[in-house]
């Protein structure tokens, strides 16, 4: 009974991105409500680690303060791979974003100057194609993602499960500091994808082409596709606790001819 479900499961979504989309998605969320709104799904992440706070904010009273801990939403490697912990915002499944539709997004994300400078995995923005449960996609890498490791910020692909691309790496001093985040993006089968980033307003990535993996039976992913967006921090297993900020989000549809 259980794949009759998840195949209800998914036509209902799609309807629901679809009604969205028709009626021109936009999301705005400056985090100033006492609690977490309803612009975010709450399964990626452990009480507690994720609060509205006033200390540190890019705009406004508050944003939020996000905090991993050893073991946190713990995932056991498969063999070749690390274990991983997460706490991150995961967009609610009404804003999935839909195969050859033009989206921006737009946030705020702050490092402590504390925050470790170290080799560990960390991906602090990641887009994801939607998998059937128990898929051969299950253990995908994102399609598109922001990483923070060494010291050094990337934006890489991974599609179709081969090495790793890098759209962008630079070195540098990070911390201490608002970093306000802006891409542009069209997920793809096809050669009509693009990506597009900036930061603090300085272009970062403009890359045309195959934005999405394949969608047949051999890699799992239905069909038109769908793709969900998460920010906060997605880490290799390490000893200690991380923390960092996130404010000011923001998602709309773009025009057809948005390139």
């Amino acid at each position: 009974m259980k794949a009759p479900v998840f195949r209800f499961h998914l036509i209902f979504l799609a309807v629901v991105v679809s009604r969205a989309g028709a009626a021109g998605l936009e999301v705005n969320d400056g985090f100033e409500t006492a609690g977490l709104s309803a612009n975010w799904s709450t399964d990626r992440f452990e009480p507690g680690a994720v609060i509205i706070q006033t200390n540190v904010v890019r705009s406004g009273r508050s944003a939020v303060q996000i905090t991993v801990h050893p073991r946190d939403k713990f995932e056991a490697g498969r063999p070749g791979t690390s274990d991983s912990e997460r706490a991150e915002l995961m967009e609610a499944a009404r804003f999935f974003s839909r195969e050859n539709q033009a989206y921006e997004f737009a946030f705020s994300l702050y490092f402590p100057t504390n925050f470790p400078i170290v080799p560990t995995r960390l991906v602090i923005a990641q887009w994801k194609q939607l998998c059937p449960d128990g898929g051969n996609c299950s253990d995908d890498s994102p399609v598109l993602a922001l990483r923070y490791i060494s010291g050094e910020l990337r934006i890489t692909q991974n599609l179709d499960r081969p090495h790793e691309a890098r759209l962008y790496t630079e070195k540098g001093e990070f911390r201490g500091r608002w970093l306000d985040f802006r891409f542009q993006v069209r997920f793809a089968t096809n050669e009509t994808g693009w990506v597009k980033a900036w930061l603090d307003g300085r272009p970062l990535v403009d890359f045309k082409g195959v934005t999405a993996n394949s969608e047949n039976p051999v890699t799992g992913y239905r069909h038109p596709g769908l793709f969900y967006f998460k920010v906060g921090l997605y880490r290799n297993s390490v000893p200690a606790p991380w923390t960092s900020y996130i404010d000011e989000y923001r998602k709309r549809e773009l025009p057809g001819d948005a390139l």
